[in-house]
């Protein structure tokens, strides 16, 4: 089992003409159950290769939008021995453990009332646990750091575009080397649940750019597609002479695994 590494490059396939790509779609807290898909497809390679198998020792790129972003960000963050920070029933344990916190509900009529005001007069969650839950876990962590290559989309209200941060990109765009706590606050601020969320970076140069972003699912509700285009794009892979598989994991109760471009 090879090990991942931090990328100082762009990474050539890890399976030779094989690319694989993992997508985590969103869903709020409906994270848990693509977490808990993930825990079991871990558990079962470690009975392979062993306990210390992580799934980012298993894919060239993990591409996640919303609460998608948060798990690929949790599978690919390095630890001090540059191994994944976290295993997957980790993530599952977050969310059982957080999410209840992070959108508290308040039960009676006065809370059905206090619901309909919060509706009317802003998000129905401040975010403010979730933002501090994040960079605990996350710390200082950057994107140029990841174990493997990542993509996670957001949506830039001010530029009204897509903003797509990706190890790809960021080679080539050292503005976009946020902390991942802030990418994952970006993209998973759903409109009318969560508030946007303003960050700012600096490039080589220390010119400063700002973001202001909301849930990556407003332009770019399918990571895996935003994945298969960041790998098409890039020379030193030339994946148009490569087959691609690409695992999609949805966030319904009714998950499994779909297979794109599947050429032999």
């Amino acid at each position: 089992m090879q090990k991942s590494k931090s990328i100082s490059q762009i990474q050539a396939p890890t399976y030779g003409n094989l690319i694989t790509i993992l997508s985590i779609d969103g869903g709020g807290i409906k994270g848990i159950i693509p977490a808990t898909i993930l825990t079991f497809l871990e558990s079962e390679l470690q009975k392979l290769d062993g306990e210390d198998a992580r799934l980012a020792d298993y894919f060239d790129v993990i591409a996640g939008t919303s609460t998608g972003g948060l798990v690929t960000a949790m599978l690919t963050a390095p630890n001090e021995e540059n191994r994944p920070m976290f295993a997957a029933k980790d993530i599952k344990d977050f969310y059982v453990k957080h999410s209840p916190k992070i959108f508290p509900q308040c039960g009676g009529p006065l809370g059905q009332a206090a619901k309909i005001l919060r509706a009317i007069s802003g998000p129905r969650y401040n975010g403010k646990y979730l933002h501090e839950i994040v960079r605990r876990k996350l710390g200082n962590t950057k994107l140029r750091q990841t174990l493997i290559n990542v993509v996670i989309p957001t949506f830039d209200i001010k530029r009204l575009q897509p903003t797509i941060f990706s190890s790809y990109e960021v080679k080539n765009n050292s503005s976009l080397d946020a902390l991942l706590s802030d990418i994952c606050i970006g993209t998973s601020a759903a409109p009318t649940y969560l508030p946007s969320y303003f960050f700012q970076t600096k490039d080589s140069d220390g010119s400063v750019r700002e973001f202001n972003l909301i849930d990556g699912g407003v332009a770019a509700n399918n990571p895996a597609l935003v994945a298969m285009g960041e790998v098409t794009v890039t020379p030193q892979i030339r994946i148009m002479t490569r087959p691609c598989y690409c695992y999609l994991m949805h966030t319904i109760t009714r998950s499994h695994i779909k297979f794109h471009n599947k050429n032999k």
